[in-house]
């Protein structure tokens, strides 16, 4: 049934990772935002152009590829106190369904995995349209949002503030921006 799918469709979409970005932003002791991304993901779209609630995405994010520019806090978020890039090297999503919102907009609904924990989360998403490249590609733009609780994925460590409050906040926003291509001819 996949490869009659993918015949009706054609090519399949692939992952332009030099335009494509999946970024995250943390509150820092109360008063400022650490943003943050990895450097290293795959992601794999069986996009249905005809009827993009049938499509389906799968992403792999290498967990030690995190980068806030700041060394010695990357070194921190790859040790057991947060990701424990040892012991779950990957951080995994896999849609289980896409819900359409209207004017390019959709709510992609997944299995979200980090540090061995898995959790539904949904992917806000919006389309940003088809365009063909100079080299006869077709390529799509996605831009996709979604906000987490670090805690309910087991990144419990913190420490209390003197005036009140926590180091590091439990809402996780992630940012992502994906351009896929597909060849044409």
């Amino acid at each position: 049934m996949s490869s009659q799918r993918e015949a009706q469709r054609g090519a399949p979409w692939v992952l332009d990772p030099v335009h494509s970005s999946v970024q995250f932003a943390a509150r820092h002791m109360v008063v400022a935002t650490v943003r943050g991304g990895f450097a290293k993901f795959e992601v794999t779209v069986d996009f249905d152009e005809a009827r993009p609630e049938g499509s389906q995405v799968e992403a792999r994010i290498d967990a030690a590829s995190i980068d806030t520019r700041e060394p010695q806090r990357d070194t921190h978020l790859r040790s057991a106190d947060f990701l424990d890039v040892e012991k779950h090297p990957w951080i995994s999503f896999k849609s289980s369904r896409v819900e359409p919102q209207g004017d390019g907009r959709y709510r992609v609904v997944g299995d979200l995995t980090i540090r061995g924990v898995t959790r539904q989360v949904a992917l806000e998403t919006s389309f940003a349209g088809l365009a063909k490249d100079p080299w006869g590609n077709q390529r799509a733009g996605f831009s996709a949002e979604a906000s987490i609780s670090r805690k309910e994925f087991g990144l419990n460590w913190n420490v209390a503030l003197e005036a009140g409050g926590w180091l590091v906040g439990d809402t996780v926003k992630i940012n992502i921006e994906a351009e896929l291509f597909k060849k044409l001819a």
